[in-house]
């Protein structure tokens, strides 16, 4: 997968909430930041709750080594604010658990828990992850497995275009087989008014 080497500014939209960029993810120097996000409560789904902080260096070093995942921080206004997975669905997460189409990719993503939080943002930052994957023109479809009980994360898919496939057995989860194309996504976000 390619990785880019500087921050790759995503178009802004009408009416979203700032500027987003995303970046790739430092193992080393991300760690204790991405710790705090992935043990954080309100990322349960994640299923890295006890965690410890050499257990998340370790994770990101494996998935920057690994030529079909890569892991990016997402910023808000400069500031991180969310996590990337971006991976190869037919040699990562979903290999031999779907049928591939030529232009799939696969996709985590990761909302920092704030204090303070913002009316709209979640679902502004699907929307960045989501215009983030289909920059690559060879990015036909997104796939994605969410767990059969994370109806939030559900609803966000559906708003920006996914649609259920079938439901999968993985080895950590029953999850959603969803997918969404540009076209699909476009649709739903009214991407062709940009």
């Amino acid at each position: 997968m390619s990785r880019p080497d500087e921050q790759r500014p995503d178009e802004q939209r009408p009416g979203t909430i700032g500027a987003f960029t995303v970046r790739p993810l430092d193992p080393a120097a991300d760690a204790e930041l991405v710790h705090g996000w992935v043990t954080h409560p309100k990322a349960a789904f994640w299923l890295m709750g006890d965690a410890e902080l050499a257990d998340v260096e370790r994770e990101y070093r494996s998935i920057a080594a690994h030529p079909h995942h890569d892991a990016f921080i997402g910023l808000h206004d400069g500031e991180p604010a969310f996590l990337i997975e971006r991976y190869d669905p037919t040699e990562v997460e979903l290999k031999g658990l779907y049928e591939a189409e030529p232009g799939d990719v696969g996709m985590h993503f990761l909302v920092a828990p704030t204090d303070t939080p913002v009316h709209g943002f979640t679902r502004a930052v699907i929307t960045a992850v989501m215009d983030f994957l289909f920059a690559d023109p060879s990015v036909r479809r997104v796939v994605v497995e969410p767990d059969v009980t994370n109806s939030a994360v559900q609803a966000l898919n559906k708003a920006v275009g996914f649609e259920v496939l079938r439901e999968i057995a993985k080895p950590e989860k029953d999850a959603l087989l969803s997918a969404c194309t540009r076209e699909q996504f476009e649709a739903a976000t009214g991407g062709n008014d940009r």
